[in-house]
């Protein structure tokens, strides 16, 4: 695990600086992988829905820029941060993230997911930037074309692939968190991002399906096929992974905004890989609660 210490922040602002210089829009992130930096609007009520216009610092995502002075002037009043922040679907890059999970304890297998699209769909990922997680994960980094925008999505494509695109972000390579450093993979330092495929691109940009009825009943509660991956991920739990799975898949509906909607289905999928009703539940609630606590700030981040 990396080690936390005075000389963090500055090399966090150098490596921010050094991707600033590549065209890509950064920000200051603390060692939990949120922005930095306090929301001026933090307490108000109503809550606002500012996105910068303020003219003030402390806005996430929304911070994000590639002018040196301005990325100095962000690290400046954040002198605990440890990483970096890119936003993704941003000019010029435009940017997409996709973040494969590995949980061998779960049997997740992200990459190998990925793969089995690929051959599906008949596309192959092109040689990009990849950014080692401290978790065993790895982030691929793609280009959009200007005319397309990518949505942030969990499990949307299969359970462990996240992707980060319009208003979400990844975390910079050279990042040092609570778990660990974030780096550059061995081998893709020397790349650029690639463009993204256009059969991925179109499974990334398809138009969300309506829930469907068959002969006037609705079905599992599901707002869109957004979830379907993480219902899956809950239906495929073994004893003694029913309830931690449970309570991820909760975690990543409600960051993308669509718990509540969710909720049912996850519990119905709970509930039948053999977790009580009511502990199913219980285990929603306290992912809802937690994702409520970190705040408009942490939509987006991989």
């Amino acid at each position: 695990m990396a080690t936390i210490d005075r000389q963090t922040p500055t090399l966090a602002l150098a490596h921010a600086l050094a991707a600033a210089g590549r065209g890509l829009p950064v920000f200051p992130l603390s060692a939990t992988k949120l922005p930095a930096l306090r929301s001026p609007h933090h307490g108000e009520q109503p809550p606002a829905h500012c996105r910068g216009e303020c003219g003030l610092p402390g806005h996430g995502v929304h911070d994000a820029t590639t002018d040196p002075a301005a990325v100095r002037a962000l690290f400046a009043a954040a002198p605990r941060a440890t990483g970096y922040g890119i936003a993704c679907g941003r000019a010029p890059h435009r940017l997409i993230g996709i973040d494969l999970d590995v949980d061998p304890a779960y049997g997740s297998d992200a990459a190998g997911a990925l793969r089995q699209l690929a051959l599906q769909h008949l596309f192959t990922i092109p040689p990009t930037v990849t950014v080692l997680t401290p978790s065993g994960g790895r982030h691929l980094w793609l280009t959009g074309p200007a005319d397309a925008t990518v949505p942030n999505s969990a499990g949307r494509l299969a359970p462990g692939i996240d992707i980060r695109g319009s208003g979400g972000y990844l975390v910079g390579p050279g990042s040092v968190t609570a778990h660990g450093r974030y780096r550059l993979a061995p081998g893709t330092a020397h790349l650029t991002p690639a463009p993204c495929p256009r059969a991925l691109l179109r499974l990334l940009t398809q138009p969300r399906r309506p829930p469907t009825t068959t002969r006037g009943a609705a079905l599992t509660p599901t707002p869109d096929r957004r979830g379907e991956g993480l219902i899956q991920f809950v239906l495929a739990a073994h004893e003694g992974q029913r309830n931690t799975r449970l309570f991820w898949a909760a975690c990543r509906a409600y960051e993308h905004g669509f718990g509540d909607a969710l909720a049912d289905a996850l519990t119905a999928a709970a509930v039948r890989t053999g977790l009580p009703e009511h502990e199913a539940r219980a285990a929603i609630a306290s992912a809802a609660r937690l994702t409520s606590r970190r705040g408009e700030e942490t939509n987006g981040a991989a």
